[in-house]
């Protein structure tokens, strides 16, 4: 419920979100009606700030949305030229055939960050109003329905400055909340729960992907490379893979995704990124050259199956949050898009009723969108991953994919969330990861510090144990602290190990992955939303 002390703003649409998803919303609804009042927070210091992703950029959701953005300016520069896909064992390289769902003819390779900020100045020329630098902290409800959301205190930007001129802890009103928080938002996970929105659909499964950008000479720069991997560091029971792609001036983008349903205690996804970079396949790329930046970011795998009820009273999940990912064509840019403007046009056609109703009709506004027939034909491949592993799965989404063209009378099902998969560490096989030489491998806290992840320290601390005795009987004597090695920057380090071990919480590391939240054995760790401007800062490139 609302706090009569905070003062109160309101809005006909509140967007919750500064990525793909909620810009499209934003934009699609000053387009139906320029006499909407939209208003869009976001909790990175800028817009662009917490994005993260390889990208490679199917253009369709961008050509239905702003026709003309190559005449406005949108930074989609690189064409995609030269597909490759590989699988490795540990000394050789072998190529595949590139399947036909990761053809990427037509499409571009860009920094995602940079392509909200364009998206951004648009929403902004069209009325929009853009609150960087808040978090949505807190759901307002009333009489079972959202009315909106209140900010958490102001946040800090780049320059050391507040991140904008309005009061702290602000309520944010609306007849309908539109929430694009990305994968694992923490309000959207109390939504979940509070609307049973997950009832009747299978657990979602996530992946971890964790990015460098490296600047190479130009030399040994290919504009337009796109370069997929699967196959080694990983056993090939575990799921994932890596992308590398050529583009800008002379950049790279690197990437390493692991499907969190591993069951290994012991594995380290930042140290098996870090080791594949060693293939004799993969470090020409990276030769003469120097890295940029780093991230980390959960993403939903889950897929069609997964998708939970869209709507509650008062708004809807759209994007990442929802799980609109395509997973074989390992792309959710065009898939988020979609659905924030989907959404936009059924909460427009609700506000032009005569009264304020749960917008049902973005429900069937998907169903009937060529999103929900993306996604339907791809729903077996991810599950066939997990049932069969690595060789099993791909030769199994051949067949699905290709023979039957995504038709087969039969859906594969998750049948576990992540958590439940883990393997206690007797049970688990150790892995020597090599030390990083500095040069083309690193350690975490070095690449922390290139992603400028900041958090202010009399915040208040947004990674919590629901009940911290639980962790030295489950976390460490079970599994030996896997959050010590699953979580990509450090946060958390199991200390005292000779004497009584105890978990310390490094909280200012955080690059707002939310690995942690997904992954703990008992789902013990909450992830919430920091004050707003905290976290990284990626740079225009990633």
């Amino acid at each position: 419920m609302s706090e009569s002390t905070r003062e109160a703003m309101e809005f006909d649409v509140v967007v919750v979100g500064g990525g793909p998803a909620g810009l499209a919303a934003a934009i699609r609804l000053k387009q139906l009606s320029s006499d909407l009042s939209v208003c869009l927070v976001e909790k990175g210091s800028e817009v662009g700030a917490h994005i993260l992703s390889g990208a490679v950029i199917e253009p369709r959701a961008l050509d239905e949305l702003i026709p003309d953005w190559r005449d406005k300016g949108a930074p989609l520069d690189t064409p995609a030229t030269d597909d490759s896909m590989l699988y490795l064992t540990e000394k050789r390289s072998f190529r595949l055939p590139t399947p036909p769902q990761m053809a990427n003819h037509g499409n571009f390779i860009v920094s995602l960050g940079n392509v909200c900020r364009w998206l951004a100045g648009q929403a902004e020329e069209l009325g929009v109003e853009i609150y960087p630098g808040f978090s949505a902290a807190e759901l307002l409800e009333e009489e079972g329905r959202i009315v909106g959301i209140a900010t958490g205190d102001m946040g800090i930007g780049r320059d050391g400055e507040p991140t904008a001129n309005h009061a702290a802890g602000m309520e944010l009103r609306a007849p309908y909340t539109l929430f694009a928080e990305g994968c694992r938002g923490s309000l959207s996970k109390q939504l979940m729960a509070r609307f049973n929105l997950r009832e009747g659909v299978d657990p979602q499964t996530y992946g971890l992907g964790i990015k460098e950008l490296w600047e190479i000479p130009k030399e040994h720069h290919r504009p337009g490379l796109v370069q997929h991997t699967m196959g080694w560091p990983l056993d090939r029971k575990t799921y994932g893979g890596s992308w590398l792609y050529h583009f800008g001036e002379n950049l790279v983008s690197y990437g390493f995704v692991v499907g969190l349903d591993y069951a290994n205690t012991w594995l380290s996804p930042f140290e098996e990124m870090q080791r594949l970079k060693t293939h004799k396949a993969m470090r020409g790329h990276f030769r003469g050259g120097k890295r940029l930046s780093y991230g980390a970011r959960a993403l939903s795998e889950g897929g069609l199956q997964s998708v939970p009820r869209l709507t509650f009273p008062g708004g809807a999940l759209v994007g990442d949050a929802a799980g609109f990912l395509n997973v074989p064509k390992i792309k959710g840019t065009h898939a988020a898009m979609k659905s924030g403007m989907l959404a936009a046009e059924a909460v427009a056609e609700a506000l032009a009723g005569s009264r304020p109703a749960e917008p049902a009709s973005f429900t069937r506004k998907v169903r009937q969108s060529w999103l929900w027939g993306e996604l339907r034909d791809v729903r077996n491949v991810r599950p066939a991953f997990a049932k069969w592993g690595q060789i099993g799965g791909f030769a199994y989404s051949a067949i699905d994919t290709v023979l039957l063209r995504g038709r087969a009378p039969w859906t594969l099902h998750h049948p576990h969330a992540d958590n439940e998969v883990l393997d206690k560490a007797s049970a688990s096989k150790p892995i020597a990861y090599p030390k990083p030489d500095g040069t083309l491998t690193f350690d975490k806290l070095s690449s922390v510090f290139l992603s400028n992840t900041n958090h202010e320290e009399n915040q208040p601390v947004h990674l919590k144990l629901r009940d911290p005795e639980r962790w030295l009987p489950v976390n460490w004597d079970s599994f030996r602290s896997p959050e010590s090695r699953y979580c990509p920057a450090g946060v958390y380090e199991a200390v005292d190990v000779d004497t009584r071990p105890r978990l310390q919480i490094n909280a200012q590391n955080c690059v707002h992955c939310k690995t942690c939240d997904i992954k703990d054995p008992t789902q013990n760790i909450d992830w919430s939303a920091p004050e707003g401007g905290g976290g990284p800062n990626y740079p225009g490139g990633m």
